[in-house]
């Protein structure tokens, strides 16, 4: 084992750090009166760089995608490498690690749980991606053990399921974002120039979904009064601009021991003032679970812990815990997981969606990667990468088997240089913080470069720029850094003195001058995950969209023709394009449906697999082909406990539509017959109708199964059961109840077919007692359907409400309802438009102005067709032509005219001249012309129907005898032989020689 740790107290003797100290305490005086509790705070930070520098186990603090910490760890992973390499991360998200070498970075590694019922349902699925750039410590780290045989990576903090154990129940779910990601949208055109390079098109922030992010190394302050004296001291305007200026500039040029207590008094600070007391016991926590697994694996693997280095979050270099390092005598006992089930992998990530992740500012991680380049460049380093090469022969043991780098190989392990002391860091910091920040060479060259290429791109987006542009940015960026006291611009001032000189007050174009510097420095970088590394279900994907002929690589749109009808092998290909976009994967069809019944030709899709590859790897973990994962989702929306008749049945519409599955179909829609006999309301009724509709029009082409027979045969005995309750119910709304009547009558056919009765029907309609208007008027629509009610009652019933002052304003309430009694019988047509149009004739203003919405909301559910059908029905209550209009009237408002009683005279006379001799008729003739006088009123509406003049002629004297009771002669009238009706009657016979055999018996 180790050596016992030296003293702090002789640590504290060092002459170098009592320099320090004294200088520190010095410059407190200078800045405050009081100079007791600052030099106290200083004290102790100094105590926190003693305890972490003096630790057996090399602590390489690092910040999250901190280009200085990445050149520090290849510096020193080149200089002694270390037997094992502890990082702070989950600890089972070492799993993900298998598959880098065939990814384009920017990725992230992903856990993911479909189902946890040990949390909260709303937290359902469980999602973490912990994102990884090239230019990141973590990722030369992993780097690193990929390609060395005899170091190895183990990641030591708190599992994934510690971290959501550990979160906060109340409030909203983990991973929500409330902001909306917007700013980059409309950057596809130029920035889908670069696809090969790997620049992402269009916005990218909310790559990573509802994802939980975690970050390695994390060191955002969160108490905010020191933040804004943070930010308003050093005039900067966000904490990355402060980083980027004080510390990771200077860093980067720094010897790697001053790095190392740089970050230890940076991460002491903030430890002690910077963070809230909620983040400091969480922090506490997780530091305790890691040197308690580092601690588990040195005594496991018996290593000495000065051959082993621990990556972490300066924070947690300085720990003030009890349990802090190798040989303390505190213990902490790991709290276990819950039985949640964890899927890992690798999701593609980006710029944008990291910046978006933890909000830092837009540009951030391309100015981060801008510096890796300069500080390579100028340090003479060359990164570690993670490659197809480096990973040969590894995948049997995961990260631990590794093949040798070609230098070990050649001369075997480094010699292990010593580390400096103590006091040789302590002079080295004491030096560092006393002279101003070094700063790169390349940086005026750099800042020249960007001046040239801001005005370029400026000119390419219609902006009027020129050389004197240039000229005039790069001299606003230095004094901008002077007023700002800085040597040097730094990015932010550059793009400050950009948009100073060359923002307008319009944007020529789409992008401003902002977006143009953000997309100079960096833009932003999609990721992508090789196909190697992909789940099997992916891969399945992939390989079965070959056939289309796209690129499901490329990061833009890709469209895709399907022309079925010459090339029948596509239809595989389409299947799968329609069960992708009902799970979610960006798919979008532009030309072509999936409806029960319909056979495609063609059709044309938008394909976007490339850029959003998230839900698609997501769907993997579910299962190991779509059709699976498809077949368990229907199930789940079926047999849920809080499901319903409408899901249930919904699933099985949806299991013709995408799986022709018989076995699956039947299985659901039995579960929605049961579901349906168990519902006590009809709050689901709409819906119900209307699937149950499409579902038997559909099977009538190929067949009823049993089960759509029993679900219509339920659903009748159920609805009509209800409808007494429903009637009188108030939180049964109109609409859900003219669904239940609907679903009653237009399935009646089917449903007396399996033994169901009409009289059952017509013992609700009989109990009901509606009291809501609208509900009245569909209860006399239902009792006319089964002959309880004529048409001429309901019609008395309106004009009643017409001519009622008191019932007026109710009347536009009892014609929503009579509308909606069109879902199940097209009779009501004409008599609901002769009431319409009664109404908007006869209402006053301010009955009729507040009615117009409700009667738009009421009529647009209806449908095409019975809208089309209503529509047709009020046309042909109008003139054919222009010239009819003059003397028009509606049928139903035309009077019959008054016959009155001529005198005998000029009775006799007409009937001599006009009507001439009576025509003799036979006895039963006689009879049915006697049976029509005396009940005129059907052949008086077919005329007026017909557009003729219903004038009753009188009989003769003979006639009238014969058909008097006894033959007895009765008193002379007028003959009808030559009136239009009877030449009506007589050129069409049949109806009323049938109507006599019906009322004679012959």
């Amino acid at each position: 084992m180790a050596k016992a740790k030296k003293p702090l107290e002789a640590v504290a003797g060092d002459p170098a750090l009592a320099a320090l100290r004294e200088q520190l305490t010095a410059a407190a005086a200078a800045f405050v009166g009081d100079s007791a509790h600052l030099g106290e705070l200083l004290r102790a930070m100094v105590d926190d760089v003693q305890r972490a520098a003096a630790e057996p186990v090399e602590i390489f603090p690092v910040k999250h995608h901190s280009p200085a910490s990445a050149l520090h760890m290849v510096r020193r992973l080149r200089e002694r490498p270390p037997r094992v390499i502890f990082m702070e991360g989950c600890e089972d998200l070492g799993a993900a690690l298998t598959g880098l070498e065939h990814c384009r970075f920017p990725v992230a590694l992903q856990a993911y749980a479909p189902e946890a019922p040990a949390f909260p349902v709303e937290w359902t699925p469980l999602n973490l991606v912990a994102p990884l750039t090239e230019f990141s410590a973590e990722y030369q780290a992993i780097a690193f053990s990929l390609q060395s045989e005899g170091t190895e990576l183990v990641f030591v903090d708190r599992s994934v399921d510690h971290v959501f154990q550990w979160m906060p129940r109340e409030g909203p779910p983990p991973g929500v974002d409330d902001e909306e990601s917007d700013e980059a949208g409309d950057d596809d055109e130029e920035e889908g120039e670069a696809d090969e390079e790997g620049r992402g098109g269009g916005n990218t922030a909310n790559l990573h979904g509802g994802a939980v992010g975690l970050q390695i190394g994390a060191m955002q302050p969160t108490f905010g009064d020191f933040l804004d004296v943070l930010l308003r001291n050093a005039r900067v305007r966000h904490y990355s601009e402060w980083w980027t200026q004080y510390v990771e500039g200077p860093t980067l040029a720094a010897d790697y021991a001053t790095y190392r207590h740089v970050f230890f008094l940076i991460g002491a600070l903030l430890r002690r003032i910077g963070i809230t007391e909620k983040d400091r016991a969480e922090d506490s926590a997780r530091e305790r679970y890691m040197w308690a697994k580092i601690r588990a694996h040195l005594r496991a693997r018996k290593i000495d812990p000065k051959d082993a280095i621990y990556v972490c979050g300066a924070i947690h270099a300085v720990s003030p815990i009890p349990e802090f390092g190798t040989q303390g005598d505190a213990e902490w006992t790991i709290p276990g997981r819950t039985d949640t089930k964890w899927f890992y992998g690798l999701v593609p990530s980006s710029y944008a969606a990291i910046e978006h992740q933890f909000g830092l500012p837009s540009g951030e991680i391309a100015i981060a990667q801008s510096m890796w380049e300069k500080g390579l460049k100028a340090l003479d380093l060359r990164p570690f990468k993670i490659g197809k090469a480096d990973a040969e022969g590894k995948a049997k043991a995961g990260v631990k088997v590794r093949s040798k780098p070609a230098a070990a190989a050649a001369s075997g392990p480094a010699p292990a240089s010593p580390p400096p002391s103590v006091a040789d860091s302590a002079i080295a910091l004491r030096d560092f913080l006393t002279r101003p920040p070094t700063f790169v060479e390349a940086d005026d060259e750099q800042l020249m470069r960007w001046c040239l290429d801001v005005v370029r791109l400026a000119r390419k987006n219609g902006y009027m720029a020129s050389t004197a542009d240039t000229i005039a940015i790069h001299h606003t960026a230095g004094l901008l850094a002077k007023l700002r006291d800085r040597p040097h611009p730094s990015p932010y001032d550059f793009q400050d003195a950009a948009i100073t000189c060359l923002e307008k007050d319009r944007t020529p174009r789409r992008r401003t001058i902002q977006r143009i510097c953000q997309i100079l420095l960096g833009g932003d970088r999609l990721g992508r995950v090789g196909y190697e590394s992909l789940p099997p279900l992916a891969q399945d994907v992939y390989d079965r969209l070959a056939i289309l002929g796209v690129n499901l690589k490329s990061t833009r749109i890709e469209r895709a023709l399907l022309d079925i009808q010459s090339r029948p092998e596509l239809l595989p290909a389409s299947d799968l394009l329609w069960r992708l976009r009902y799970l979610g994967v960006p798919v979008r069809p532009i030309m072509g449906e999936r409806s029960l019944g319909h056979k495609p030709k063609q059709e044309s899709w938008d394909i976007d697999i490339g850029k959003h590859q998230h839900g698609l790897i997501q769907l993997g973990y579910e299962g190991m082909t779509i059709e699976q994962v498809l077949e368990r989702k229907l199930k789940k929306a079926a047999f849920e406990s809080t499901a319903r008749a409408a899901s249930a049945l919904k699933a099985a519409e949806d299991s013709i539509l995408y799986l022709r599955s018989g076995r699956l179909t039947r299985e659901l829609g039995l579960r929605a017959t049961e579901l349906l006999r168990a519902e006590l309301g009809a709050a689901d009724a709409p819906e119900i109708f209307q699937r149950v509709r499409a579902l038997v029009h559909y099977y009538r082409t190929i067949g009823l199964p049993g089960w759509i027979k029993d679900f219509v045969s339920t659903g009748y005995q159920h609805y009509a059961t209800l409808l007494p309750y429903a009637f009188s119910d108030r939180g049964t709304a109109p609409r859900q109840l003219a669904a239940m009547l609907a679903f009653i009558f237009t399935q009646e056919a089917l449903a007396f077919s399996m033994g169901c009765e009409r009289s059952q029907l017509l013992i609700a309609l009989d109990q009901a007692e509606p009291e809501d208007p609208a509900k009245i008027a569909l209860h006399w629509a239902a009792e006319w359907i089964v002959g309880l009610r004529t048409e001429d009652q309901i019609r008395e019933e309106f004009l009643h409400l017409m001519e009622n002052p008191l019932l007026l304003p109710a009347f536009p309430e009892y014609m929503a309802g009579f509308l909606l009694a069109l879902e199940f019988t097209p009779r009501i047509t004409r008599i609901a438009v002769e009431l319409l149009t009664r109404a908007f004739g006869r209402l006053p203003d301010e009955v009729l102005v507040p009615w117009m919405p409700t009667l738009v909301v009421t009529l647009r559910p209806l449908g095409g067709q019975l809208m089309q059908t209503l529509v047709k029905e009020a046309g042909l209550a109008f003139p054919r032509g222009l010239g009819e209009l003059a003397g028009w009237e509606f049928a139903w408002e035309r009077q019959l005219p008054a016959v009155s009683e001529p005198a005998k005279g000029a009775q006799e006379s007409a009937h001599q001249g006009a009507v001439g001799p009576a025509q003799e008729l036979s006895p039963e003739e006689a009879s049915l012309a006697d049976l029509l006088r005396h009940h005129p009123m059907s052949l008086d509406a077919l005329a007026t129907r017909l557009g003729i003049d219903a004038g009753w002629a009188a009989v003769s004297s003979s006639v009238a005898a014969s058909s008097a009771p006894g033959g007895a002669p009765s008193t002379p009238t007028q003959s009808a032989e030559k009136t239009p009706l009877a030449a009506l009657l007589a050129e069409f016979p049949a109806s009323l020689e049938a109507l006599a055999m019906r009322v004679l018996g012959d």
